[in-house]
């Protein structure tokens, strides 16, 4: 028992310092900034963050969410987005245990984490991240290579779907970020995945972004990223089970 608490101890602070770098990469993608060479500083002042500035979590907790210099308040954003991508990381081990399968999602969502964000600030994914998504589906495919055929209609077939869109509403009905997001996404987990994906990513952006617009008067035009990478995530955790539940109710 003490092992596995230690086991999931290690992984959560393991996510929450992707997490930091992930704070980095929302800051700066959108602006065209080195996400490695330009060095960590306050927003406010420009204080340079010393190694005890930037402990995930701990560090906001101790400084009162404030700069330690100028005294200015820290978006609360760093310690949420560190917090959540610690969380993602556990609840992708606690389904896939110890496994490659462990590794490639919990990149995937902190990829999908970042990208949400700044699609719903900038309505523009970065096409770096749709990369990096990319080289995992590549390596899932090389691992997986008996069942390639799997992997390949995924990259096609809901990307060929929207792109259809894209062309017939030169570019209003869907982003191009979109298309390219779900064609990489189902390279990663294949056709049967993506599709649950996309299905649920676009009734739980209707329902919310109907909400929105009734309750904070937000207009037609939403970001679809984040809603996409919510129905994605949750194709990863639960739609294995989906799909044995629904063969069976079928009778297959």
């Amino acid at each position: 028992m003490l092992p596995t608490i230690i086991l999931y101890i290690v992984i959560f602070l393991y996510g929450i310092v992707i997490g930091s770098f992930l704070n980095v990469c929302i800051y700066r993608l959108p602006k065209k900034e080195n996400i490695v060479k330009i060095r960590s500083h306050c927003m406010n002042c420009g204080y340079g963050l010393k190694w005890y500035d930037l402990i995930p979590l701990f560090s906001y907790l101790f400084l009162g969410g404030r700069c330690r210099k100028c005294k200015e308040k820290i978006s609360i954003q760093y310690p949420v987005i560190e917090a959540l991508n610690g969380a993602l990381y556990l609840i992708v081990f606690a389904e896939y245990g110890m496994s490659l399968e462990t590794l490639l999602y919990c990149l995937l969502f902190s990829a999908l984490l970042t990208l949400s964000v700044i699609d719903f600030r900038t309505f523009e994914i970065p096409l770096g991240i749709n990369l990096f998504i990319l080289a995992l589906g590549l390596i899932r495919i090389v691992t997986d290579y008996t069942d390639w055929p799997r992997y390949v209609i995924g990259l096609f077939l809901v990307s060929g779907f929207l792109y259809v869109i894209y062309l017939l509403t030169h570019g209003r009905g869907i982003g191009g970020g979109d298309v390219k997001l779900m064609a990489v996404c189902g390279l990663l987990l294949g056709w049967q995945l993506i599709l649950i994906g996309f299905v649920a990513g676009c009734i739980i952006g209707s329902v919310v972004h109907l909400l929105r617009m009734k309750l904070s008067g937000e207009g037609h035009v939403l970001a679809m990223g984040p809603y996409l990478s919510i129905g994605v995530m949750i194709a990863v955790l639960w739609g294995e089970k989906f799909l044995v539940w629904y063969r069976a109710y079928l009778g297959l």
